[in-house]
Order: structure tokens, then C-alpha cells, then sequence
């Protein structure tokens, strides 16, 4: 069984950060994603919504089917989804459909409703029960830094 815990969880989250910065200064939405195995990243996604005119384009659920496609279920199992903001419900299917061994975020489901001015969504994690594990806050100062700073 992969220990999850020995993961460089700041590092990656840093990451994925960096993605949503990404992301917004190209004009989506701040929203940035890793997938990581053995400790290392595998697959990075940032949003692409806007720029792509494709609603499917949350880093979480882009992962979640690159990871359908390239990894085999007992890889998929042994992966780490850092994600700079907690999943949607929509991207939380995604990954329950995948089969990720665990998700890390860095600013709540509750948290995001409050920049946004919408209804707080059902959380990741119970949609997740039972097959996806859902950890956080990692570095939540840092990302609600990044939702700071765009114009929702």
C-alpha cells in the first residue's frame, strides 16, 4: 500500500497553485491541479474553460480521464491529486468514476462559495466515500491568495 502520507504534500500543492495563477492570467478561472505518483508529478492540468469554450475543462476532471486513459485501476489507485481548490461535484465523479487514491486541496468547497457569491456544493468528500480519500487544507493562505486576487 502506497504511504500517502510521505508525500511532499507543500511541494505539489505549490504546484498546482502555480497553475491556477496560471490559469487566471490567461483568463480562466484560478483552478490548477497535479497528479502525482511515487511522489512525483505525472499529469498537471489548469483550467481551461473559457480559453477552450469547454465546460468539461476543470483540471480535476481533465486529470481524472488522462488518468482513465493512461493508468491501469491499481495505478490509479496509488495516486495523489493535489488540487488548489476542493472539487466540484462534477469533478468529484470524475475522480470517484477513476478511482484516485487520494485528493489534497488547499481551499474548501465552502470556501470557494464565499469569493464566488454561489451556494456552497456538495462537498467532495461525500461523494468521494468510500473509494477517494479527500485531505486538507494544504497551504490554504496561499491558496486563497490566488482567489484574492482574481476578479470574481
Amino acid at each position: 500500500m502506497t504511504d500517502f502520507d510521505a508525500f511532499a504534500h507543500e511541494t505539489h500543492m505549490r504546484r498546482a497553485i502555480e497553475l491556477a495563477r496560471e490559469a487566471a492570467d490567461r483568463g480562466d478561472r484560478p483552478f490548477g491541479s497535479v497528479l502525482v505518483r511515487d511522489d512525483e508529478i505525472v499529469m498537471e492540468a489548469s483550467n481551461r474553460v473559457v480559453t477552450e469554450d469547454d465546460v468539461r475543462r476543470h483540471p480535476e476532471l481533465d486529470l481524472a480521464q488522462r488518468a482513465r486513459r493512461e493508468l491501469d485501476p491499481e495505478e490509479r489507485a496509488e495516486t495523489v491529486l493535489y488540487t488548489s481548490t476542493e472539487p466540484c461535484p462534477m469533478c468529484a465523479g470524475g475522480i470517484r468514476h477513476a478511482g484516485l487514491g487520494r485528493v489534497v486541496y488547499s481551499v474548501s468547497g465552502r470556501e470557494i462559495g464565499a469569493f464566488t457569491g454561489g451556494d456552497t456544493p456538495v462537498q467532495s468528500a461525500a461523494i468521494l466515500a468510500g473509494v477517494t480519500e479527500v485531505v486538507g487544507p494544504v497551504l490554504p493562505e496561499a491558496g486563497r491568495a490566488v482567489h484574492e486576487a482574481f476578479d470574481w
